[in-house]
């Protein structure tokens, strides 16, 4: 059989696009990325990455480009934010690193980008294109030839493959006549403020710098952490709230998250009130149920496959893990398309699907109310810390496949 050929396109320069292009040059492919913004602008907020993730940062040489605007948390600490009082305690930093082989550490998710930008950059088999957009395909023996329009003229390109990393609202996605994504009722607010600001210090007063601290509420949980190497904090609240559209931020009436402040403590209150101005994101989820392969050859990663809701901080690192999946399964099955795409597929679906499972229970937990939050409590309170580290071993202890 004649080998298959050595060209991929992708469709997205985020984060899951970037590590995928990364991934499968290392591979040995030929990539092209093609993103539809004319420029890759600093958005966003903070992002957690654990070390299912990091270790492929790290084997992908992009961590060492990282490292120095993030922060090495040493602990996630849940808190009441009633009373503020402390629930429960996840030791990370030194522990986490040996027991799992990889750092746990917090980043702007623009240094992120900028780190898989620089990376990309520096590699010959990757070529990346702004202000091109993928808004059609073909498949057929011998791959797929996709269509690319750059300001308004269409282009085409051949390859082997064709990976949709356009995020949640993909256009990939949407070729395969598969169902759109769905607002999950929740909105996420949003803010990064300097550590040496008014705001930054009222926040140590609270809870330390040094730490990513959840606190629980029923109408609200927030969650905060340090980047920029320490110099900001990023502040992220979550409420209900009604659909805003298919946009990534805009702003809603601030009215909304102080009321479902109200029973938190005052000095969270008036911290979130100092924190503004806020940035609403829409959060929407994207059923895993639906095909992320086309077998003639057709991949979609991170959101554009299987975007969730961030309550268990894995939005991100599920992205990174598909890029090292499926480059290894392209490897592994050089010269059969189809199979490599069903490998992929069979392996991520189920870890995924773990994964949003967890989230659902955490997003449970954190806004749970009267008997129920009593009993959570007092769970909380009597389990041991390394009972609590074990149970993540199947999330921060994976390892992506080598070979």
């Amino acid at each position: 059989m004649e080998p298959l050929p050595r060209q991929v396109i992708v469709a997205g320069a985020g984060i899951a696009g970037l590590t995928t292009a990364l991934a499968l040059a290392e591979r040995g492919y030929s990539v092209h990325v093609f993103e539809r913004a004319s420029g890759l602008a600093e958005v966003g907020a903070g992002l957690q990455l654990s070390p299912n993730a990091t270790h492929i940062l790290a084997r992908l040489g992009v961590l060492d480009l990282l490292r120095p605007a993030t922060v090495r948390p040493e602990a996630v600490v849940l808190r009441d934010a009633a009373t503020l009082a402390e629930r429960s305690r996840i030791p990370l930093g030194d522990a986490a690193e040996a027991r799992w082989g990889a750092p746990y550490l917090v980043a702007h998710r623009a240094d992120l980008q900028s780190a898989l930008l620089a990376r990309v950059g520096r590699h010959p088999d990757i070529t990346l294109s702004l202000g091109a957009a993928v808004r059609d395909v073909a498949v057929h023996m011998r791959g797929v030839t996709a269509s690319i329009d750059r300001d308004g003229k269409v282009v085409e390109m051949a390859g082997a493959l064709l990976v949709g990393a356009d995020g949640v609202w993909s256009t990939i996605r949407g070729l395969g006549s598969v169902g759109r994504s769905r607002f999950s009722g929740r909105i996420a607010w949003r803010t990064v403020m300097r550590a040496e600001s008014e705001a930054g210090r009222a926040f140590r007063q609270i809870a330390p710098a040094g730490v990513v601290t959840a606190f629980m509420h029923p109408t609200v949980h927030l969650v905060a952490y340090p980047v920029r190497g320490g110099g900001a904090i990023n502040l992220v609240a979550v409420t209900a709230g009604e659909p805003i559209g298919e946009v990534w931020s805009r702003e809603v009436d601030p009215a909304v998250l102080a009321e479902a402040m109200t029973g938190c403590a005052p000095e969270l209150v008036r911290l979130v009130a100092d924190a503004a101005p806020w940035t609403s994101w829409p959060l929407h989820a994207v059923e895993a149920g639906h095909p992320w392969i086309a077998p003639g050859g057709i991949a979609l990663v991170g959101d554009a496959a299987h975007a969730m809701t961030p309550f268990a901080a894995q939005g991100a690192a599920m992205g990174i893990e598909d890029a090292a999946v499926l480059a290894h399964c392209l490897a592994a099955r050089r010269d059969d398309m189809a199979a490599a795409l069903a490998a992929y597929e069979a392996a991520r679906k189920p870890r995924v699907a773990r994964v949003v499972r967890r989230g659902a229970f955490n997003h449970f937990t954190w806004h749970a109310d009267g008997a129920v939050a009593f009993a959570r409590d007092r769970i909380l309170a009597i389990t041991p810390a390394s009972r609590l580290v074990r149970s993540l071993d199947w999330l921060y202890g994976w390892k992506a496949p080598e070979g």
